[in-house]
């Protein structure tokens, strides 16, 4: 069967976040995917198969790190719907069936992919202790991100402190169910992006995940608050970095972005 490795929210190759993308008749046994989802050994590994006309959704979907399955995932929601496109699979928005329910991509005239997830509700929790010395710098506030993205969010001063943070992920395991996202207001609004964050998650295997596409269901709603506005543009400041367009759209928050398949080839089990 033919696997592909795509880099989401990116429009070239080696950056953004990778993910290996598989299109089955149906879904095996958990065991061989998360078999192949750790041989691929990217963050995630996006499962997919058609379902019968006629109902609610198009394709079911289901993402795997190398160590769990997830709840949700952005970047290789994206990859997915890169594939399908790009290889006549489906045409016109794809309706995926998911944990996290309904989640639809539209292709764009301008060759990217909107992605509609549901928006992450936020709870404000108090700073945990020793989460300022896991994660090397002292938060000024903390959220909860809900049952689907599982994170805990919190807000460092600068965006200078978010790119310098040098964490302790074994200590920072013991902080949230999936991992911590640290953001802050980007420095020159002018630079192309309103604000900065970093994803860590060692509960799922990933120490850090280069751009984390559901993240910002919850990003979006947090800065659309304090910036005012619905539209945004988030840049994850990974070693493979990636900007990710937000349109909070009340319970429901677009996502926006490109991909590039880097390779492409054939799984011999």
């Amino acid at each position: 069967m033919r696997i592909r490795i795509v880099d989401a929210f990116t429009d070239r190759p080696f950056s953004g976040n990778p993910a290996g993308v598989l299109l089955l008749d149906a879904f095996p046994a958990d065991a061989w995917l998360q078999d192949v989802a750790m041989e691929v050994n990217h963050p995630e590994t996006a499962f997919a198969h058609p379902l019968p006309g006629g109902g609610e959704a198009d394709w079911a979907l289901r993402w795997f790190t190398p160590a769990a399955e997830v709840a949700m995932c952005g970047h290789a929601t994206l990859a997915t719907a890169h594939v399908l496109f790009g290889t006549g699979a489906h045409e016109g928005p794809v309706r995926f069936a998911t944990r996290s329910g309904v989640l639809v991509a539209t292709p764009r005239a301008d060759g990217s992919i909107t992605l509609d997830f549901p928006t992450a509700p936020l709870t404000p929790v108090r700073v945990p202790d020793g989460l300022a010395e896991a994660l090397g710098a002292e938060p000024l506030c903390a959220f909860d991100t809900g049952p689907f993205v599982g994170d805990l969010l919190v807000e460092l001063p600068d965006e200078k402190t978010v790119r310098a943070l040098t964490p302790d992920f074994r200590a920072l395991g013991a902080h949230s169910e999936r991992g911590v996202i640290a953001t802050a207001a980007a420095e020159d609004p002018a630079g192309g992006h309103d604000f900065v964050s970093r994803g860590f998650f060692p509960n799922v295997g990933i120490d850090e995940d280069a751009v984390t596409g559901s993240a910002h269901t919850a990003l979006a709603p947090f800065w659309s608050e304090r910036l005012g506005r619905t539209e945004l543009t988030g840049l994850q400041a990974s070693r493979r970095p990636g900007h990710v367009r937000v349109e909070l759209r009340g319970e429901r928050t677009l996502l926006g972005g490109r991909a590039v398949t880097v390779v492409e080839g054939e799984l011999n089990a």
